[in-house]
């Protein structure tokens, strides 16, 4: 946890988008992308959220240690479809088609392309994800949530929980290394249920520390009477500019293409080999 995990300044067209842009675009194509279960859609989403990545500059050390956490919990979520509803895609597309095995836990091929279909969702909501966290400024998403019609009280605490990340990251840390220090070894040198332990004595620490500066932020806030007015102004203050639309339109296209998707197949499943 060298990297801390939160907004990154950058140049980028992407950084350049306001807070209310990136904010419709992550949730447009990501209910679009979860309702979907055509893989010639998702295949194109996950293509996108890729480019996305490679534009805004965002680099694999910075974000490698929750995309291994994401991988290890697909895999996990993965094993546990098969185990749990093992002939989940036969019933989904009406067809059997069995690859070795047989009974119950036999391997279809319509139950590696439905979790193939699963895995593709993950390969592209996650790069969305990393994409609108890591290069959305809280203050100014903050002042685009209000811009878009949210109140802002919730446009703050949105933002407030977007800027608290790296501060947990930084005392989880801090913690770790005082622990350590008192000679707890948590390195890989130790078995696993060590290690999990000592995550345990962090995270007790940690969740008090978090609790105390939450009581101090709001009651900061009362004394400066928060809340109290109707509408307020942002020191960020943004306006939608000429490639906030442009995006915005590209983003209507691909839900476009989903629906169309939808009505030639008739459905919003596609599975080519029947």
């Amino acid at each position: 946890m060298n990297n801390i995990f939160g907004y990154q300044p950058g140049k980028s067209i992407i950084h350049q988008l306001s807070g209310g842009t990136k904010l419709l675009i992550f949730l447009l194509l990501t209910i679009s992308g979860m309702l979907s279960f055509d893989v010639r859609y998702l295949i194109l989403l996950m293509i996108i959220a890729v480019v996305g990545l490679q534009v805004a500059g965002i680099r694999w050390r910075n974000v490698s240690t929750i995309v291994k956490f994401v991988a290890v919990f697909a895999a996990m979520n993965l094993l546990l479809i098969y185990l749990f509803a093992p002939q989940y895609g036969v019933k989904l597309f009406h067809t059997q088609t069995i690859l070795f095995g047989s009974g119950r836990y036999a391997l279809t091929l319509e139950q590696l392309f439905y979790e193939f279909i699963v895995l593709a969702k993950y390969f592209f909501s996650l790069p969305l994800a990393l994409i609108f966290l890591l290069t959305t400024n809280p203050s100014e998403f903050a002042a685009g949530l209000n811009k878009i019609g949210l109140s802002y009280r919730i446009s703050y605490a949105v933002a407030l929980t977007l800027r608290y990340i790296p501060s947990v990251q930084q005392e989880f840390v801090m913690i770790s290394h005082a622990q350590q220090a008192r000679g707890f070894d948590m390195s890989s040198n130790v078995p696993l249920r060590q290690r999990i332990k000592g995550v345990f004595g962090i995270l007790m620490p940690l969740v008090f520390s978090s609790l105390s500066k939450i009581d101090e932020v709001s009651r900061s806030m009362d004394l400066r009477r928060f809340g109290k007015e109707k509408k307020r102004s942002w020191y960020y203050e943004q306006k939608f500019k000429k490639q906030d639309w442009w995006f915005l339109l590209g983003i209507v296209i691909l839900v476009m293409i989903e629906i169309l998707l939808i009505k030639v197949t008739g459905s919003r499943f596609w599975y080519p080999f029947s």
